[in-house]
């Protein structure tokens, strides 16, 4: 990792008015650093704002208050995000939990893959373009029988391989993968999660990986935040926050997780909490070096 964050989140605040008396405080304060090459896992339950986030940093959404950096450039106003926006959509990618709706059912694999290059005018020629499709094919473990074919013709791990070939297309330095296997059986999210792995190694793009599901974030991380209504509760190194998490809601998160022995998994004290204890006026410190916790 480099010295200065790729990415740079400060006192992020997202509300959403619902009607004119009541509103939903999807972020609060939410501040963090990605460094180039880094892969950092964001966990929580439903609803404590990670695709929010997710979306505020492409830009979908808005932030009611605070600012996004990414490379050093101001991206999370109108202005800055307008400045910078053919950096931004070239340089930072997201990757959907439903990989069959986020493609177009009118457009072939390879006419998916192939159009960031036709948005951005990347190549004149037609047949490098056609090579290219058929490098990123490969790349996602897909055949040339693929090519011609439909969304709603292949599977949804199919679907996904064929997204996240499009979302390397044009080799961004960032990719946002929200909840990217949660909707795909066991068998194929490892598949796809090795997927991951092997192309960040080989590309060394800064990689958020969202999920909810704390035993592949585990995997795949270098660091983890944790979410909870909101905010970032606590982030650290992967390994620290597997064995010594500070915040009492990443410890009851931990005890969940299911262990795969019926007998250790009876025998075994479960860390429950009662949420409405938790200071909501609290500070995110950092209690010893790179370990953040909100308290």
């Amino acid at each position: 990792m480099t010295e200065y964050p790729l990415l740079t989140a400060e006192k992020c605040n997202k509300s959403f008015l619902m009607n004119s008396q009541f509103t939903i405080d999807a972020l609060k304060s939410v501040s963090f650093n990605i460094y180039r090459g880094e892969v950092l896992g964001i966990v929580g339950e439903s609803g404590c704002g990670k695709s929010t986030l997710a979306r505020t940093i492409m830009g979908i959404y808005k932030l009611s208050s605070g600012a996004i950096y990414f490379n050093g450039n101001l991206i999370s106003t109108s202005k800055g995000y307008a400045r910078n926006k053919n950096e931004i959509q070239k340089k930072i990618q997201i990757i959907f939990q439903d990989s069959t709706s986020s493609l177009n059912p009118n457009m072939t694999v390879s006419e998916l893959i192939a159009e960031p290059f036709v948005i951005h005018k990347i190549y004149q020629n037609k047949h490098e373009q056609e090579s290219k499709v058929d490098e990123l094919l490969l790349s996602v473990g897909l055949g040339m029988q693929y090519k011609s074919l439909y969304p709603s013709e292949i599977s949804c791990g199919q679907c996904q391989r064929v997204n996240i070939a499009r979302s390397i297309a044009l080799e961004p330095e960032l990719i946002i993968a929200d909840e990217p296997v949660a909707s795909l059986d066991v068998s194929i999210q490892a598949q796809i999660i090795t997927l991951f792995q092997n192309l960040q190694s080989k590309k060394k793009f800064s990689f958020i990986f969202i999920s909810h599901d704390l035993s592949i974030v585990r995997i795949i991380s270098d660091r983890v935040a944790v979410m909870y209504r909101g905010r970032i509760v606590e982030m650290t190194s992967t390994e620290k926050l597997f064995t010594s998490p500070r915040h009492p809601y990443t410890q009851s998160l931990l005890s969940a997780i299911p262990v795969p022995d019926p007998l250790y998994e009876r025998q075994k004290s479960k860390f429950t909490i009662d949420t409405s204890t938790i200071n909501e006026s609290g500070k995110f410190k950092e209690v010893e070096k790179g370990h953040w916790v909100y308290c």
